[in-house]
């Protein structure tokens, strides 16, 4: 990359974009990689050949736009939503796009930009603030509490004191895996609205692996709450880069305001109507992830870490005098987990039983060598 290069410097890049880095974790070539929350498990053969039927059958097509507000898809998110989510809903309640990235970006679109401030509880997850600047949204970082949940109090007050156009609340949270109740949701939707009507966005890109049930009905009768998720992690469809939201019709209708024509292609939605198709065995890997998941606690806790409580498919540990020297003493080890930059913790995603235990025996050796 040649960010700080002359040729860069030289280009005429918004102020605020200066001195940043993009998003990414590192890609390596190792043999366990548990840092990108991925779904360990590969697409199951009946539906990669449904999948495969599904593109034929739209690759016929591909000559012509793709339906432009993608009503099919939309529908069975909806009835998707409507049985896990507990609460009814119709496609008029429901929008896709290119991952939940771009749910995010086209909500601050709308809600945000120029001359508003959008607000997350970090550490959280960082594209929030990073998608605020992309487009000119100003962010500000609000109130944690020590043990990685919501300070109410805290945030009450600072939304009131700034007064947020957006708000972020990501339930389970990234980095730390922890999860926001209703009660706490609720309180800061309303102490949105009283400091301006705001947009209160609940991310819940990993709650299909959580203990506790969706926010979801929560959005009856709010209609600037929105609920986003993603069919990367749940679906095991990270490649397929397919996110969307569920709101009140309005906020649909707003969003296509700033949406590109044609922006979800044939192929993407025909691979996710497929997917949709087999949500019962996608949901059983889920369950075998969960298991997992909760290994991970239990065998760190045995081993002496300190572990916060997780309702994703990941866990983040510690503490560490220097988290980034563990990371790389556990990545010598053949093992790459996350090193987030939260002072002191790094996060594993939860893998397959045999890549848990590599990482498990790297992270034993790794706390032999602190007691030696």
């Amino acid at each position: 990359m040649t960010f700080g290069s002359r040729e860069f410097d030289e280009l005429p890049v918004r102020d605020e974009l200066r001195g940043k880095s993009p998003y990414g974790a590192p890609q390596l070539d190792v043999p366990v990689q548990l840092n990108t929350n991925e779904n360990p498990y590969p697409l199951p053969e009946p539906l990669v050949e449904r999948i495969a039927e599904r593109v034929r059958e739209a690759a016929r097509g591909l000559n012509r736009y793709p339906d432009r507000d993608a009503v099919e898809l939309r529908t069975e998110l909806a009835r998707y939503l409507t049985r896990t989510g507990k609460h009814p809903l119709t496609a008029a309640n429901v929008w896709a796009a290119n991952g939940s990235n771009e749910v995010i970006q086209q909500l601050l679109q709308t809600f945000g930009g120029p001359g508003r401030t959008a607000i997350g509880f970090e550490p959280s997850y960082s594209m929030h603030g990073l998608i605020a600047r992309g487009t000119g949204t100003g962010w500000l970082s609000g109130p944690r509490n020590e043990d990685f949940t919501i300070d109410v109090e805290a945030a009450r007050k600072a939304l009131a004191e700034h007064r947020p156009d957006v708000v972020f609340i990501t339930s389970p949270n990234n980095p730390t895996g922890t999860a926001v109740d209703a009660g706490t949701v609720l309180a800061l939707y309303e102490a949105a609205q009283a400091a301006r009507p705001s947009l209160v966005v609940v991310d819940e890109a990993y709650v299909e692996f959580s203990h506790r049930d969706s926010l979801l009905p929560l959005i009856e009768g709010r209609p600037r709450l929105v609920v986003s998720r993603t069919m990367s992690k749940a679906f095991g469809a990270a490649g397929l880069r397919l996110g969307y939201l569920a709101a009140h019709p309005a906020v649909v209708d707003a969003v296509q305001l700033v949406r590109l024509p044609y922006h979800l292609s044939a192929v993407t939605q025909a691979t996710a109507l497929a997917a949709l198709e087999h949500t019962d065995t996608l949901l059983g890997y889920v369950e075998t992830l969960k298991a997992e998941r909760d290994r991970l606690v239990g065998e760190l806790r045995a081993i002496g870490y300190e572990v916060t409580e997780s309702d994703a498919n990941f866990v983040q540990f510690g503490r560490f005098e220097d988290s980034h020297a563990a990371w790389q003493r556990i990545l010598d080890r053949g093992v790459l987990i996350r090193d987030n930059g939260v002072p002191g913790w790094l996060r594993v995603t939860a893998g397959t039983p045999s890549e848990n235990d590599a990482f498990l025996d790297a992270v034993r050796d790794l706390k032999k060598e602190q007691r030696a």
